[in-house]
């Protein structure tokens, strides 16, 4: 067990160094991974746990190998022959080989790009600042996202790669972030970072206290933009961003609506999440809160099904009357008031809606049977119950119609 755990941490920063082969080949973003690089995350991953395994998943790979030349190909069967009997045997001279051979497969990739004009001046300019030969003492090609063009010289393009000259990067947060999960994959997919690593941030009561925030309230710290960062930046950087975009909606004037409204800011972001809960349809924010705000002044419970969805980690299809009665802190048709944190992350158009409510006599509202995600909204609980019986009559339709077809 210990050998594996050795073996993934080394394979670990051989995968560093094959993602920025992979950007460099794609040259200004990463379209997709090979055969070799999603082994390594298998396993960095931990989804190889064994010799077996190992042996299985070595050998599998090295006869998948097509996409790169044939001399890696040979040059990898020679680095892991005997794989099978003495895992252990990995030694940092073999990953210093396999990392040579990466050096110069980006030399090898960058030439059939078109966009080196002198091939024997690059591979001299990698020799010369010490990325070829690979040996204990020498460098290493700095992992991160690299633009590269005709106009830079051989020695530019390797003291970039040994430097870390990166190329900054657009981080897009966007769409549903439900769970913390949600929002971990959709950053490991545009950074070094791994899902695991975002996880663990989300989590690090530590790390969150110095933004004000806790694990169970992180969503709050979240504002879903588009952030400039470098493809390797940390967990922190982006919190540090994200703050700094939380910061900047506070204004004086954002401040006085919130308290016009008898909330805190925190309270703001709670509320704005069950908004962003309940449809996609931005427009209808702003009557959506009215709602919301209207039920909270008059001391009414909020009776809010997106809050019982998150009670269900949003497992559930359809919200029936026996979930209403779940035992939890954030069942708003159980407990008055607002549930202890946000229950996704809300966004500046949620909160906005909050700021700036619409429909001062609403108090009921129920999705259109025209299935279009807009919504009926009511003063009063009898002319909710018709929009509602509206809207079960064309749900229980489409269903037998569906289930017809199906049949």
């Amino acid at each position: 067990a210990d050998d594996i755990v050795l073996i993934r941490e080394n394979f670990k920063r051989i995968f560093v160094q094959k993602r920025v082969q992979t950007a460099l080949w794609h040259r200004e973003r990463i379209v997709r991974e090979d055969d070799f690089s999603r082994f390594l995350v298998k396993l960095v991953h931990r989804e190889i746990n064994d010799e077996a395994q190992l042996k299985a998943a070595l050998v599998n790979q090295i006869h998948t190998l097509g996409n790169l030349s044939a001399d890696l190909s040979r040059e990898l069967r020679r680095v892991f022959r005997g794989i099978g009997d003495k895992v252990q045997n990995i030694a940092d001279f073999k990953l210093a080989a396999l990392c040579e051979l990466f050096s110069l497969v980006i030399v090898e990739e960058l030439v059939d790009s078109g966009i080196v004009i002198r091939p024997r001046s690059l591979e001299r300019a990698f020799r010369e600042e010490g990325l070829l030969p690979i040996s204990p003492e020498a460098s290493r090609i700095q992992p991160g996202h690299y633009t590269i063009s005709t106009s830079n010289t051989s020695t530019y393009v390797a003291r970039m790669l040994k430097g870390g000259w990166q190329t900054p990067v657009n981080l897009v947060i966007s769409g549903a972030i439900r769970k913390r999960g949600d929002l971990a994959r959709k950053i490991s997919r545009q950074m070094l970072l791994d899902s695991a690593d975002v996880m663990a941030a989300l989590k690090d009561s530590a790390l969150l206290a110095g933004y004000g925030f806790t694990p169970e309230n992180v969503f709050g710290l979240i504002i879903p933009d588009t952030y400039e960062v470098y493809w390797t930046d940390s967990m922190q950087t982006i919190l540090d961003k994200n703050k700094a975009a939380l910061d900047a909606f506070w204004t004086e004037e954002n401040k006085a609506k919130a308290q016009a409204q008898g909330l805190t800011p925190s309270e703001v972001a709670i509320l704005a999440s069950i908004v962003r809960g309940e449809s996609n349809y931005v427009p209808e924010y702003p009557k959506i809160a009215g709602v919301y705000l209207n039920r909270l002044h008059k001391g009414m419970k909020l009776q809010a099904d997106p809050t019982i969805a998150f009670c269900y980690d949003y497992t559930l299809n359809r919200i029936y009357r026996k979930h209403l009665t779940i035992d939890s802190p954030y069942n708003t048709y159980r407990n008055a008031g607002l549930p202890p944190a946000p229950i996704y992350a809300p966004g500046r158009d949620a909160m906005n809606a909050v700021l700036n409510p619409q429909g001062e006599n609403y108090l009921f509202f129920c999705a259109s049977p025209e299935f279009n995600g807009s919504h009926n909204f009511a003063a009063t609980y009898q002319e909710h119950l018709r929009n509602a019986r509206a809207y079960v009559q064309a749900l229980n339709k489409r269903t037998r119609e569906r289930e017809a077809a199906g049949k």
